[in-house]
């Protein structure tokens, strides 16, 4: 599955109408296979049956079945993790998503798909590309989530024939260096070409030492700009191995981003910029469509907070109340609120960063947003 597509899911479930039954999100950890994911999936669904009322549960029932027909039938392959989308009732729905990189088991029941996990896994892999050179071919690979959506081949021509019959060892040898810095050349353009027609923002080199470092010397600016990481290979390695192998490093690549963009939220907060931090704020900033990126660490976890269906009010907080304080409406929703958050974002088509661990994002409570444009009441403050 490439990026592109993950995106386009995301926005559907992230834009999926709320209907009176209820939604399984579905996420399955299948690094020790599908058969290991079953009890934990039956007894997730038994404790969920026991928490809600008789008609609950035979909507619950009925969203779980074409989840169970779903794991019976499908055919065995290399996924690693599994997201599973299913509602019942008038306007049924099923979404199953297969990854090539692990997810966490988790299931849950809500209003609304809880796509927090995907944004994440959208975050954490996002599209490289992947130059694969050693002395006779090379391979360019283009990565999306963990797997290879596209890949160039280019062999060398073979020049070793021709010794003893054309040319002399010594010109052979000078042939020959000449030839590699050509051949070097064309699979750099090669990658540049891919790089910029998919989209890819990132670059890793793999291959013998020697030639890795020629293709590194010999790569323009705005290549080395992009250049995640150089891997050692061999022409005998397995491409499933190189790409396992690229993953750690780009994944340590990306944090260092996140970070990057802690310390932007951070610039923005200090000079009384573009920016909010915390809970309160940030949801705030998010229902008013002020929201650039929104910036929250994994393990951010503020809880549930309810909403108005009558009149939109937004709350981030649990406290329970019996009607709207502003129009009186008894209509009220519950929510997670990362999950309100990330679904909001995914709605105004921000950007999301998701960061594995920064102790400055924490002390601001978990969560900020970079802003596309200041509140109102900034512009009549800086006026007065």
């Amino acid at each position: 599955m490439e990026v592109k597509t993950l995106q386009r899911h995301i926005v559907t479930l992230a834009t999926l109408k709320e209907t009176g039954a209820p939604v399984i999100s579905c996420y399955l950890n299948l690094e020790r296979g599908p058969s290991a994911c079953q009890d934990v999936l039956s007894e997730r669904v038994q404790t969920l049956r026991k928490s809600l009322g008789e008609p609950e549960r035979i909507q619950l029932d009925a969203a779980f079945r074409p989840i169970e027909t779903y794991l019976r039938s499908r055919p065995a392959s290399d996924a690693l993790g599994l997201a599973l989308f299913s509602r019942a009732g008038e306007q049924p729905f099923f979404l199953a998503l297969e990854f090539r990189v692990p997810l966490p088991t988790w299931i849950s029941v809500n209003h609304t798909p809880s796509i927090y996990h995907l944004v994440e896994i959208k975050d954490n892999y996002d599209r490289y590309v992947i130059l694969f050179a050693t002395e006779e071919r090379a391979r360019i690979l283009g990565i999306n989530l963990g797997s290879i959506t596209q890949e160039v081949w280019k062999s060398r021509p073979e020049l070793r024939r021709r010794i003893g019959h054309e040319w002399t060892r010594e010109h052979y040898q000078d042939h020959r260096r000449e030839r590699t810095k050509q051949f070097i050349r064309e699979q750099i353009r090669i990658a540049d070409q891919l790089m910029s027609a998919g989209g890819y923002g990132h670059l890793i080199l793999a291959g013998p030492a020697r030639l890795t470092a020629a293709v590194r010397q010999a790569l323009p600016k705005h290549l080395v700009a992009r250049l995640v990481d150089i891997v050692s290979a061999t022409a005998a390695d397995r491409l499933s191995d190189i790409v396992a192998a690229t993953l750690q490093p780009f994944l340590e690549h990306e944090e260092s981003e996140s970070l990057a963009m802690v310390d932007q939220l951070l610039k923005q907060i200090h000079t009384h910029g573009l920016a909010v931090a915390g809970t309160h704020s940030s949801l705030a900033a998010l229902c008013a469509g002020q929201v650039d990126v929104l910036v929250l660490a994994r393990d951010y976890a503020p809880g549930e907070g309810w909403s108005c269906l009558a009149c939109g009010l937004t709350v981030s907080e649990a406290k329970s109340v019996a009607a709207c304080p502003r129009c009186q409406s008894g209509q009220l929703r519950q929510f997670d609120i990362k999950e309100e958050m990330v679904r909001r974002a995914e709605q105004l088509g921000c950007g999301i960063e998701v960061v594995d661990h920064s102790d400055l994002l924490m002390q601001l409570g978990g969560v900020g947003c970079l802003l596309r444009y200041a509140d109102p009441a900034y512009y009549r403050e800086k006026a007065a």
